[in-house]
């Protein structure tokens, strides 16, 4: 049977995709890598008309396997014979462009979708002791010397909005003992100040909640908190550091305190589906969406160079079936999805990407109907949000 588009995302996340002939632009390795893959836009079908991004894996051990093949402007599913249009889009001319400190774009920030990605701060902690989380590479990407300069951010954000129309920058950080509030504050205040977008931070629970109260003061727009699984012995066993450095419930007690302070919808949990029994993913998702956050589900890709590179990426009935679910949750507590103008992320199958797989009900419709109308209604306020702040 055909593949609709969040489908075919979600099976090339499971099994990714051989390349047949030379690509127009190369593959980043960034962050903690699941941005290093094939970046591909898979466009929209009936009824929704929602174009889908994909960073599908081609690197790693496990797509050796991939029934897909990517010639032309097509991707071949060899078991069945369909073919599926998709497209690569373009390298970013400010790729090559240098900041004023002689840093390349590229290497400070990096596409994922639509949105701008930036690592900040030094390594993670966690690498330097041996501690790092088993799925993750931010060691092998992210060094000392990789450390960037608010200026370097701030060109280079300023770069991706004007030529590639970014409305939203993403921050994150590694453990950094304590700092990450303090290191990430100055890189949001001059975002908001200098450039004007919506700024999500990607940080751990370092420290007292205090810390992000400065940072929602100082123009956050969005907080995503990876506590990755809700099984708390798969939580320990795959995640050492976080575990013994903050320990799980610190992540709850955050995203908690957080998105009570924020509009609904304007927090995530972010987690991985895969390595844990599927109840427990859905049960995540449950706990996310009841708080008014919304889940940020990754599909475990087995990344070259992590602990567990080598083990099996998990099946597409399955995580098709969390996708689903995090639709369904979704719209059953109302929470406000896809409002902001222009963010589409590729690392993960997004709830507005989910509502391929909805069952077409009453309840679907409305909820579908209501976010339109919010759509609408927000937008004088992203406007707002998205001009230069004064001091």
């Amino acid at each position: 049977m055909r593949l609709n588009p969040c489908e075919l995302e979600i099976d090339l996340f499971c099994k990714g995709v051989a390349i047949d002939g030379d690509l127009p632009r190369g593959l980043l390795r960034t962050r903690a890598g699941l941005g290093s893959g094939l970046e591909l836009v898979l466009p929209g079908a009936p009824p929704l008309k929602k174009d889908v991004w994909v960073n599908a894996p081609v690197t790693e051990p496990f797509v050796r396997d991939t029934p897909f093949l990517f010639r032309g402007q097509d991707i071949l599913d060899r078991r069945t014979g369909e073919a599926y249009a998709a497209t690569i889009p373009p390298e970013p001319p400010w790729y090559a462009r240098p900041t004023s400190s002689g840093k390349l774009m590229r290497q400070v920030g990096v596409m994922q979708g639509t949105y701008l990605g930036i690592y900040v701060g030094v390594s993670c902690t966690f690498w330097r002791q041996g501690l790092e989380c088993r799925f993750c590479t931010t060691g092998l990407n992210e060094d000392v010397q990789s450390r960037k300069s608010v200026e370097d951010v701030v060109e280079t954000a300023l770069a991706a909005k004007e030529e590639s129309g970014v409305t939203f920058v993403h921050l994150n950080t590694g453990y950094q003992g304590g700092a990450a509030a303090r290191i990430v504050a100055p890189f949001v205040e001059a975002l908001k100040r200098h450039v004007g977008v919506l700024v999500g931070v990607q940080i751990a629970p370092e420290a007292p909640k205090f810390e992000f109260d400065a940072l929602i003061d100082a123009g956050a727009d969005h907080f995503s908190f990876c506590f990755e699984y809700m099984d708390p012995e798969v939580f320990r066993r795959l995640c050492p550091g976080k575990e013994q450095a903050m320990g799980q419930e610190a992540f709850f007690r955050a995203l908690e305190h957080c998105q009570g302070r924020m509009p609904k919808g304007a927090c995530s949990g972010e987690i991985i589906a895969g390595n844990e029994p599927i109840e427990r993913t859905l049960e995540a998702i449950d706990w996310i969406t009841s708080l008014g956050a919304f889940p940020t589900v990754c599909v475990f890709r087995p990344l070259a160079g992590s602990a567990m590179a080598d083990e099996p990426p998990p099946r597409y009935e399955d995580m098709r079936r969390v996708m689903k679910h995090m639709w369904e949750r979704c719209r059953d507590r109302s929470v406000p999805i896809g409002l902001a103008p222009n963010i589409e992320v590729s690392l993960v199958c997004q709830p507005t990407d989910a509502a391929y797989l909805a069952d077409g009900t009453l309840g679907d419709r409305w909820y579908m109907w209501k976010l339109g109308l919010l759509r609408r209604l927000a937008r004088p306020v992203f406007r707002r949000r998205m001009r230069p702040q004064p001091a």
